[in-house]
């Protein structure tokens, strides 16, 4: 059992002979990923990487069975690659793109809705099921199998807490970055859902930034469960002075609750263990479970 992408996971890229898809893919390809081939419309028929270029999603399903796609789409198109996905019944959708327009985000959300997809991202790291999968653009050796799942809405912060997480002694399940842009697919909320859902994951980091209200729905919704699983919480961002964006194009204050100092308050009344930087994580994750 492992959440969202592990060995059997049938990954197709699309934006495959691009120059940022051809590094990914081959790194991914490099770590053991089931690669299966990937897309760039006109050049179907060649290969790359040693494997088959298809000219739309539809065929490359069709011909290699296909459940996972990587997309690394130029921003005024990267929608529609979402949504071609989901049309030909891809389940896992990992949109790394970033700067894909609101208008065109809030369009694919309520599209995809209807159709029983997982989309993490838009402008997010991937997902990573330690020595199974890489689906995303992680540095894979910073990752050791384990017990310990991680959600993330930034990419270096997800391979700092994963190292944090090797280096105390344990290992990682999944982790999943969702991304940081104002609409995405996948919610901190979902994300620690399945974690929670996972046999083979004891412990959640959950790693978060102002603006939004993701990890405080996450926090609440723990609570109602009874906090089945220690979950470790931080929070980037807090020293950002209000209205103003801060790297992330979803990073702003806008709302009481956007603050870091508000979200880890709601999260420590929700019974999460809260740290205040993310050098603390290693050592937290450790003493929850006793280790």
């Amino acid at each position: 059992m492992s959440v969202l992408v592990n060995k059997d996971s049938k990954v197709i890229v699309q934006g495959f002979t691009g120059s940022e898809g051809s590094f990914h893919a081959e790194q991914m390809i490099e770590y053991g990923t089931n690669v299966v081939g990937g897309v760039t419309p006109g050049k179907g028929g060649m290969k790359h990487l040693d494997k088959p270029v298809f000219n739309s999603v539809q065929e490359a399903v069709e011909k290699t069975g296909a459940n996972v796609t990587i997309i690394f789409v130029p921003p005024a198109f990267a929608a529609d690659a979402i949504m071609e996905a989901a049309d030909a019944g891809i389940k896992v959708i990992i949109a790394i793109t970033e700067g894909i327009p609101v208008a065109d985000m809030m369009k694919t959300k309520s599209y995809i809705k209807e159709r029983d997809v997982t989309l993490i991202g838009p402008n997010c790291p991937g997902v990573i099921t330690p020595g199974e999968a890489k689906v995303g653009i992680m540095p894979g050796f910073v990752f050791k199998s384990g017990k310990v799942g991680i959600v993330s809405k930034s990419g270096t912060l997800t391979y700092e807490a994963a190292d944090q997480v090797v280096k105390a002694g344990l290992g990682i399940s999944t982790a999943i970055g969702i991304g940081g842009d104002p609409i995405i697919g996948t919610s901190t909320k979902e994300a620690v859902e399945l974690f929670v859902n996972d046999p083979d994951t004891d412990a959640i980091v959950m790693i978060g930034e102002i603006g939004g209200t993701y990890e405080p729905d996450a926090a609440r919704w723990l609570k109602e469960m009874g906090n089945p699983k220690p979950v470790v919480g931080f929070i980037a961002g807090q020293t950002a002075p209000a209205g103003r964006r801060m790297g992330h194009a979803g990073a702003i204050i806008g709302g009481a609750e956007d603050t870091a100092e508000a979200k880890m308050k709601i999260m420590k009344e929700c019974g999460l263990t809260v740290v205040d930087s993310p050098a603390e994580i290693g050592a937290t994750i450790a003493k929850v479970l006793g280790s």
